[in-house]
């Protein structure tokens, strides 16, 4: 337990760092490298501009929707139960789930918030928080953008890269090769730090973006089958009801609203439910 309350706290600084150094490489190297000949180019058409926009727009969601899934905490069902213990939390069941009798189908205890969830997906360390009914499609939309987000940043370093080391990625094997002829290069001087330091930026950039990728997919394919990652875990069958109901249920009837800036889950089923 300790181990992983220690990972609750350092893998939000470890996102909060990477998005730091990110945002300063993209606005102070990267954007600026993309200036060869402003006078050749009107401002408003020019390719750092709109590249410069479509960053800000991808950071801007990834960062939106993340304070989001932060700040819509899963509300906690322990409280009012007979079983609660007399500090107001439920007691640590060894399972992880709610204690027989206790009338809460479909509800998961979490140790590490302390707090019995319905609907309860799972424990996000990057974000200190679970995922659950509240903030399911803001975390969907949060490894959406923050996929795209390290591809844009993957594009623009590898167009840095091949400026000043006049490298062609044409073919794909370069890039492979690039980590292990870059080190080399390193320790024999012939590569400066800044240079070393973008290029393991890439590789970064791009196993988070592969791995923000295939879990946004993993999210959208249990959302459309109407089942969470616990449930699955614990072998409870999908429910009988057609994807589109699963899908509006957490993305709302203006789900295209969600996809361009960062809001809460208006017109969902749960918060009708709460109006209600």
């Amino acid at each position: 337990m300790l181990v992983l309350r220690f990972l609750n706290v350092v893998a939000p600084a470890y996102f909060l760092c990477i998005s730091c150094v990110t945002f300063v490489l993209q606005l102070f190297l990267f954007i600026p490298s993309m200036f060869k000949d402003p006078s050749a180019t009107p401002l408003f058409c020019s390719s750092a501009l709109l590249h410069g926009a479509l960053f800000l727009f991808l950071s801007a969601n990834a960062l939106g929707n993340y304070i989001l899934v932060i700040q819509n905490t899963p509300e906690d069902l322990s409280k009012g139960l007979n079983w609660v213990g007399a500090d107001g939390v439920a007691p640590d069941w060894p399972d992880g789930s709610c204690p027989p009798g206790s009338a809460l189908p479909n509800t998961h205890f979490c140790r590490l918030c302390a707090r019995v969830t319905q609907r309860h997906d799972h424990h996000c360390f990057f974000t200190g928080n679970c995922i659950g009914s509240r903030n399911m499609r803001n975390f969907v939309m949060f490894c959406l953008y923050t996929a795209l987000a390290c591809l844009d940043s993957l594009v623009a370093g590898l167009a840095y890269i091949s400026t000043v080391l006049s490298t062609s990625f044409a073919n794909p094997l370069a890039f492979l090769t690039l980590l292990p002829q870059s080190i080399s290069q390193f320790f024999s001087g012939a590569l400066l730090s800044s240079e070393m330091f973008v290029i393991l930026m890439l590789y970064l950039w791009l196993g988070i973006g592969l791995a923000c990728a295939g879990f946004c997919c993993h999210q959208m394919l249990l959302i459309l089958r109407g089942q969470t990652r616990y449930q699955v875990r614990k072998g409870v069958a999908a429910r009988a009801r057609p994807w589109k109901k699963n899908l509006e249920e957490v993305f709302g009837k203006r789900w295209l609203l969600g996809l361009l800036i960062p809001v809460l889950n208006v017109g969902s089923d749960y918060h009708r439910q709460k109006e209600q």
